[in-house]
């Protein structure tokens, strides 16, 4: 099965797309990752203003990654496709790694829920766990210091309320869209994602499942 996670900003995607590769052995493909591992000033700066990189860089790394070997058997796609000029990208590389059924979940969240999200988020620099100081489920146990390898935490310069307004609003009026799109071409699937990690995480391998075994 290949996931592919549609989702306004601080709804989870990256967490939840972890949990399920570990769950279910397969790659997680995060487009943000990928892109913040090119050395380019120009995508550096997109990124940090919360802008869309160019579709070609995006096509080009993307059609890399899912040829890969581990990808044959499925994966988690975060972070794309992210509007309607990446439909066709999308539908050109979805059967590059296999012909396995494609399942939509759309993480929703209130737009408030997400910003203290965004605003408390602290990130390892080096194991790159994730916590955050407005969350008590996810305070780190030493305030700034990481929990699994003891680094001082760090704050992204992209994690701001201005950043993330404008991220918020570019998802409502660019992004949102896509579901009617998938609703009409594919499987979709809503998922509460303003409850706790593990909440949101067993609902969507009630999902899963539930695909699975009709498929």
């Amino acid at each position: 099965m290949n996931i592919v996670f549609i989702a306004p900003p601080a709804a989870g995607k990256g967490a939840q797309s972890g949990m399920i590769s570990k769950e279910y052995n397969i790659p997680h493909v995060s487009i943000g990752d990928l892109l913040r591992n090119v050395d380019d000033d120009v995508i550096r700066k997109q990124l940090s203003l919360g802008e869309f990189v160019d579709n070609d860089v995006i096509e080009k790394l993307l059609t890399e990654r899912l040829s890969k070997d581990d990808c044959k058997n499925g994966y988690v796609l975060d972070g794309f496709p992210r509007n309607n000029s990446q439909i066709e990208i999308y539908e050109r590389i979805k059967n590059i790694s296999n012909n396995k059924n494609n399942v939509v979940i759309v993480l929703d969240i209130p737009r408030e829920v997400g910003e203290r999200r965004i605003c408390g988020r602290f990130v390892c620099p080096k194991c790159g766990s994730v916590y955050n100081e407005l969350i008590s489920e996810s305070k780190p146990k030493v305030d700034g210091i990481c929990d699994k390898c003891g680094k001082n935490l760090a704050k992204r310069k992209d994690d701001n309320k201005e950043t993330y307004d404008k991220r918020y609003d570019t998802y409502l009026k660019e992004t949102a869209p896509l579901i009617d799109y998938f609703n009409k071409n594919g499987t979709v699937y809503h998922i509460d994602s303003s409850k706790s990690v593990l909440d949101t995480f067993n609902d969507i391998s009630k999902v899963i499942g539930g695909f699975n075994d009709r498929y």
